[in-house]
């Protein structure tokens, strides 16, 4: 059986933060928050949605961030633990095929007379060059 996520009203959450119903109305109209909806159509509230408000109101509040400021804030935050989440697996697909990867990180002394690549090669600037600022003639 398939246990239900605990879930609020707009009335208990409103009296939680101590806001007006009408404020949490205004953040699911405006995108900040979109609780689900029971079979009555009556606004639900979750955990997950309950951390959101507490950072929206600390915006506002604290802060003193406007509501399209916060909306900004939220859409980075989420693009953020997105990057986040895509540089962790990006690290553990790195660690479980380190060994394939190992032979990359250093190359091996060129062999004599074997091609080596301009950018290992330490040339001199000449003498011409240097007179003249760096600027060939």
């Amino acid at each position: 059986m398939k246990r239900r996520a605990k879930t609020f009203t707009i009335s208990a959450v409103a009296e939680q933060f101590e806001l007006h119903p009408q404020t949490l109305r205004l953040y699911e109209r405006e995108g900040l928050l979109k609780p689900s909806r029971s079979e009555g159509n009556t606004r639900l509230y979750t955990d997950t949605d309950l951390e959101r408000l507490e950072i929206i109101l600390s915006l506002t509040r604290d802060l003193g961030v406007n509501l399209a400021g916060v909306e900004i804030i939220l859409n980075m935050r989420e693009k953020m633990d997105s990057m986040q989440r895509e540089f962790e697996r990006f690290f553990d697909y790195l660690q479980t095929h380190a060994e394939e990867f190992s032979s990359f990180t250093e190359a091996p002394p060129p062999e004599a007379g074997a091609l080596v690549p301009i950018s290992r090669i330490n040339r001199p600037v000449p003498a011409k060059r240097r007179a003249a600022g760096g600027k060939a003639r």
